[in-house]
């Protein structure tokens, strides 16, 4: 979420994208803190012992207040119901530290180290209602070769998701950018 929001302020998504709201299901986490502390707007509701579906919901009415764009999960450790997919398809990114044909969900940084793989991807992919098997966007290798510790594993990893993440973004916002002169020319309105 950091190299996000750094990415908007000063970095390859200024001057493309603003954020919006950075939320949570968690309202002590310390992430909201850090999002108000770089000036970004914050909210939260707890997920905790609320049904799966009927929590997305009131999520859904929340964010849409912000009229987001598009939501970039970043941290987010909940599996999205079909509520939350539907109210925001084709606009849901996600990050995956494995190539998403090889490894769905989660621990997949160990998945890797465990299995002294000389690679590894970071995959960017659109989310829908299977795990990790949403189209993807982008993908980037990791050298792992050397890596010792699970935490050298992660620390490349991680170099490549800040990086990956913010350039799929700005990529696609351009697309969508270039493509919308060509529909309204055409009379079509874009969403």
């Amino acid at each position: 979420m950091v190299a996000l929001v750094e990415a908007v302020q000063k970095g390859i998504l200024q001057d493309l994208a603003a954020v919006a709201v950075v939320f949570s299901n968690k309202p002590a986490a310390p992430g909201l803190a850090t999002a108000a502390a770089l000036g970004c707007a914050t909210a939260s509701l707890a997920s905790q012992g609320k049904k799966r579906a009927e929590f997305d919901a009131e999520v859904v009415e929340l964010l849409n207040r912000y009229a987001p764009d598009y939501i970039v999960l970043a941290g987010y450790m909940r599996i999205l119901s079909p509520t939350f997919i539907r109210a925001f398809a084709g606009r849901i990114l996600n990050i995956h530290p494995a190539d998403t044909h090889q490894h769905q969900g989660l621990h997949a940084y160990e998945w890797a180290f465990d299995n002294q793989l000389p690679e590894t991807k970071i995959t960017v992919h659109l989310v829908d209602e299977g795990l990790d098997t949403g189209p993807i966007l982008a993908q980037q290798a990791v050298d792992l070769r050397g890596a010792a510790t699970l935490a050298e594993v992660e620390r490349r990893g991680l170099a490549v998701e800040h990086q990956l993440y913010a350039a799929t973004l700005a990529e696609l916002i351009e697309k969508e950018r270039h493509a919308e002169p060509a529909e309204a020319s055409r009379g079509q309105s874009s969403a």
